[in-house]
């Protein structure tokens, strides 16, 4: 076994299953042209070889340290340049052209649920067959659930076939606009933008009101249509609810195809979860993982946040990763998402999901099903707000606070004994904070 081989099993043991057979396993060793100081493996594509970049070339070089005494540089090139030196010089041209994206949003990575189904299958459409069908494809929903990880899937997708690919932001391309403005070198500008195969622009709301902007991105648009390259947008809401856009850029935003992405489902967030602490070799307990899926709302981006978070305090504290050690670490988190909620939108949510009028759930009847969602109304109301139990006495009419504890308690029972009241429960919290999350 030559060295490149045996650096390659040891880091084996230091990963994933998952991430060894997609990034690693294919991974050659060029023994021949690797030195003490510096080592080149090839992967089979642009993308794997970025991701290994990123992720790994430290483990790599460090390992190789420990075999030899001396730390080299890791050089991650692709099977074409072995292969074909006239075809990399090629591809290499285009990756120096092409926006460099996260190489971990990829389809693969990329959880589908009921919520996003529909941009899921829309986006890989157009992966596959760009300029075609769907141009431009306009992606829009809430923060962090999903839109960037979709596009940047569809770039890093082309890319990988040597494909130029423009990812920015609104924010980006309008700051770049106004430089070149500046110094007048917007033929710069416009080479730039237009001469590429797939244009992603991120956070297109924030054009609204732009008016030189606008007009420059309406021509930019029309160029790019006109040559059959495809155009993809995303947006906090569809085009018509963005103010301040001139009606033939709305028009035209519309002469694709729209898809939205809902807030995930409890199911889709857990499985998100689940995904990202398999790919970062991160541990979490059943109980955490539905505590996180339950309480941290709908933007993934928070969620993956709070999980590295908790790593991070259980390896620099020496803390075994328990509930109650992940609730004291992102507590000030849950507060902030409380205090965004209040008893209105509770009752709102429960009257709709059981289908009992808001008005009988804050009376006093006394039948089975209405003191059920009251106790339940209660229950969430004491979790997921800043209001105390005398607070939420005095809101639903109750003598005292030992009437709120009653109720709570109740419920604890429950969901205790009822699996299937306790997935209610799941699902109420997920949808009541996923009313604030999808307007934050």
């Amino acid at each position: 076994m030559n060295l490149g081989k045996k650096v390659i099993e040891k880091l084996k043991k230091e990963m994933t299953d998952r991430s060894w057979e997609r990034y690693i396993k294919p991974l050659i060793y060029d023994d021949k042209l690797s030195t003490e100081s510096s080592v080149l493996f090839y992967a089979p594509n642009i993308l794997v070889s970025k991701w290994i970049k990123t992720k790994f070339s430290p483990q790599i070089a460090h390992l190789f340290e420990l075999e030899t005494k001396i730390k080299p540089k890791v050089e991650i090139s692709t099977y074409s340049k072995k292969s074909s030196n006239k075809k990399s010089k090629r591809k290499e041209r285009n990756e120096t052209n092409s926006t460099i994206l996260n190489p971990s949003f990829t389809f693969d990575s990329f959880i589908v649920g009921q919520s996003n189904q529909f941009a899921y299958t829309t986006a890989k459409s157009v992966a596959d067959k760009p300029g075609v069908i769907y141009n431009p494809l306009f992606l829009y929903g809430g923060v962090g659930l999903g839109k960037t990880h979709l596009v940047q899937a569809i770039g890093n997708h082309q890319i990988s076939l040597g494909k130029k690919v423009i990812y920015t932001t609104f924010e980006q391309f309008m700051n770049r606009f106004t430089s070149h403005l500046r110094v007048q070198t917007m033929s710069r500008f416009r080479q730039h933008f237009r001469e590429c195969d797939v244009l992603i622009i991120d956070d297109i709301q924030f054009l609204s009101g732009k008016e030189q902007t606008q007009e420059e991105f309406f021509h930019t648009f029309n160029e790019l249509h006109q040559a059959k390259k495809q155009i993809i947008i995303t947006s906090d809401r569809p085009p018509n609810k963005i103010s301040g856009l001139v009606d033939r850029l709305r028009s035209r935003f519309e002469w694709g195809l729209m898809a939205d992405i809902q807030p995930p489902q409890l199911e889709t967030k857990i499985s998100i979860i689940k995904k990202k602490c398999e790919i970062d070799g991160i541990r979490l307990n059943t109980d955490i993982i539905n505590f996180l899926a339950s309480n941290m709302g709908s933007n993934i981006r928070e969620i993956e946040g709070a999980i590295i978070k908790l790593n991070a305090y259980s390896g620099l504290m020496n803390q075994k990763l328990t509930l109650e050690f992940a609730h004291n670490v992102i507590k000030d988190q849950l507060i902030e998402k409380q205090n965004n909620i209040s008893i209105d939108d509770v009752l709102e949510l429960v009257s709709k999901e059981l289908n009992i009028k808001l008005s009988d759930i804050k009376s006093k009847k006394r039948t089975r099903i209405v003191v059920r969602a009251r106790r339940i109304s209660i229950y969430l109301a004491r979790n997921l707000t800043p209001n105390s139990m005398p607070q939420i006495a005095v809101y639903f009419g109750m003598k005292d606070h030992t009437a709120v504890s009653h109720a709570i308690k109740k419920i604890i029972e429950l969901i205790d004994v009822d699996d299937n009241f306790k997935v209610l429960i799941d699902e109420l919290s997920t949808k009541i904070n996923a009313i604030k999350s999808k307007f934050d």
